[in-house]
């Protein structure tokens, strides 16, 4: 199928080929048309399957052929989103596929001053992208009425639960009209995202596209067992390799994100961090640094990365294997995207060999195994530290509470 079957009126269809598309992937042969009768949709979607453009492109055409003749026009689209990345690259989407239309949007979030964002409210907005916690504060403030929401979407539904937002997100859509259109995406399926979709949607038509084992089938796997102590140095000796001209490299915590940023540095290695700690600018300076191979290590933690959508991405290293198998398919779907090539690489240590099992099993096949490499497992039963007590702190110490790094993500992204 080519998009010019899709119905599109001229200006989206122009510059949708001006972007370099001809034809949709599954979920925007799917999406398209049944969004464009103003049907509500559950989308069932991994990172990379192009569910951007699958709810973009309606809301664009929707709203462009019933104009509203109003010298200051209302919020009519909001969508919904769980990161500052992710909006911004929404937004994005945004202008290149309504360039020659005159929908006009804009993209709130915090971490930044919201004078500039306010401003721009101020004036004529269609659509607004949205994280939950800028957009409840700028509500708050009289800034943003959403009493003329047509459609509503949201974006990464699972990943805005996980990332506590739950009670934001059921607060906001009891502000939205109840008369809309909704498109709810999300990555994966569990109980509570069934629960939740359930409340907001409207008879709406299921649409599950690329199955998680066949979203990796392209890409090229390979794992290197490694003792957990030689894993930077493992990865210097990968990134010797001068045809490794960008890597994405993912770690569990923010901590040894900025653990590995410094091993490379000091190996002249040019590498920077995306984690929750990090302001915003610092965020998206790195990433656009990324993007134009000014950087050519990226390491980010899992949450902090979702979202992030780098053209001709040819290397994924997971540094540490994640604890939940989803989450590797979410990495490595970063690579191979649109039929490009895309390598991933895992680094497992012994304690993280369930971790791989786990993965295995997900995707339904072994992944290659390179033995041969300088820093071989050499231990295979590492005996675990027993945790000592921890001895009783005065109450008015000033020392700051250790925290696990899903907690501190939470605090950090919940202050939007």
């Amino acid at each position: 199928m080519q998009f010019t079957s899709l119905n599109l009126i001229e200006p989206i269809l122009k510059a949708v080929q001006e972007e370099g598309y001809t034809s949709p992937t599954p979920i925007q042969e799917e999406a398209i048309p049944l969004a464009l009768e103003g049907r509500d949709l559950l989308g069932c979607a991994q990172t990379g399957t192009g569910k951007t453009a699958a709810f973009a492109i309606p809301i664009l055409q929707i709203l462009s052929q019933t104009r509203i003749n109003e010298k200051k026009r209302k919020i009519r689209s909001l969508i919904l989103t769980p990161t500052r990345e992710l909006a911004i690259q929404i937004g994005e989407s945004f202008n290149a596929y309504g360039r020659y239309t005159n929908v006009t949007n804009t993209v709130i979030f915090g971490g930044v001053n919201q004078n500039t964002q306010v401003k721009i409210l101020q004036g004529s907005v269609d659509v607004l992208v949205a994280t939950p916690g800028r957009l409840l504060d700028l509500i708050s403030q009289g800034f943003i009425s959403l009493s003329n929401v047509e459609i509503l979407v949201l974006d990464e539904a699972d990943r805005m639960l996980d990332m506590g937002f739950s009670h934001d997100v059921k607060k906001i859509i009891a502000m939205v009209p109840q008369k809309r259109q909704t498109l709810f995406f999300s990555a994966t399926m569990p109980p509570e995202i069934v629960k939740l979709s359930s409340t907001i949607l409207h008879h709406p038509t299921k649409i599950s596209v690329t199955p998680v084992s066949s979203t990796v089938d392209i890409i090229n796997q390979c794992v290197y067992f490694v003792d957990k102590g030689n894993k930077n140095s493992l990865l210097l000796d990968i990134l010797k390799d001068k045809n490794i001209k960008t890597a994405l490299v993912f770690t569990r915590t923010k901590h040894g994100a900025d653990k590995v940023v410094k091993i490379l540095l000091k190996n002249n290695i040019t590498a920077e961090a995306i984690h929750g700690n990090k302001a915003q600018n610092a965020r998206q300076r790195a990433l656009n640094n990324f993007k134009a191979q000014t950087t050519r290590v990226l390491v980010a933690t899992d949450i902090a990365a979702r979202g992030i959508d780098v053209d001709d991405l040819e290397y994924v290293i997971n540094f540490e294997m994640s604890n939940i198998p989803e989450t590797y398919v979410h990495r490595i779907g970063r690579t191979g995207r649109a039929g490009a090539k895309g390598t991933a690489i895992s680094f497992c240590d012994a304690e993280e060999k369930s971790y791989l099992r786990d993965v295995e099993k997900l995707i339904g096949k072994k992944i290659k195994v390179i033995d041969n490499h300088p820093f071989p497992l050499m231990d295979n039963n590492p005996v675990k530290e027993k945790k000592q007590p921890r001895p009783k702190r005065n109450p008015e110490s000033n020392r700051p509470k250790k925290a696990s790094n899903v907690t501190n993500t939470k605090k950090v992204i919940l202050k939007k």
